[in-house]
């Protein structure tokens, strides 16, 4: 059972220029996942974005929703989920730092688990993937799943 984990209150950032590119860091409508959605659509499929699954938490939000195949897509940066190739620990702040981001892979985690038991395809791609390959990868996996029945 997944239970938020608290680093306690955001310290204060270590530079201005670390503010600036914290205020900066959108949640949703990042370029990797503008790339992605163009791919994507180029390939004929439709979807939501930044929408909630039904069957699940309200409070979890997929980055890219093909409902018919039920296929939730996330586009992950590498700093906030920890890519295993480019995700570092900042110098500055490094307790409370690691605190946060295991949280994050944590939740992330529960995300994917309580997505699948709903029912649904859950496919993780980082920001650094090429959003062609990453399309194509979805694209086929969409097609080869059973389209869900709509309730009337």
């Amino acid at each position: 059972m997944y239970r938020f984990l608290d680093p306690g209150a955001p310290p204060p950032a270590s530079t201005p220029a670390a503010a600036a590119v914290m205020r900066r860091t959108k949640r949703t409508g990042t370029r990797p996942e503008l790339a992605l959605r163009s791919a994507l659509h180029r390939r004929g499929l439709r979807f939501l974005v930044d929408h909630t699954p039904p069957g699940t938490n309200r409070r979890r939000r997929v980055d890219i929703l093909l409902r018919g195949p039920r296929v939730a897509v996330f586009v992950d940066g590498c700093f906030w989920h920890s890519c295993p190739l480019h995700g570092h620990l900042p110098q500055a702040n490094r307790t409370w730092w690691r605190l946060k981001l295991r949280g994050i892979r944590l939740r992330d985690q529960d995300t994917d688990a309580t997505l699948t038991t709903a029912g649904w395809l859950v496919l993780r791609v980082w920001e650094h993937e090429d959003p062609e390959a990453a399309a194509e990868r979805i694209h086929e996996l969409a097609r080869r799943r059973p389209r869900a029945r709509r309730s009337r």
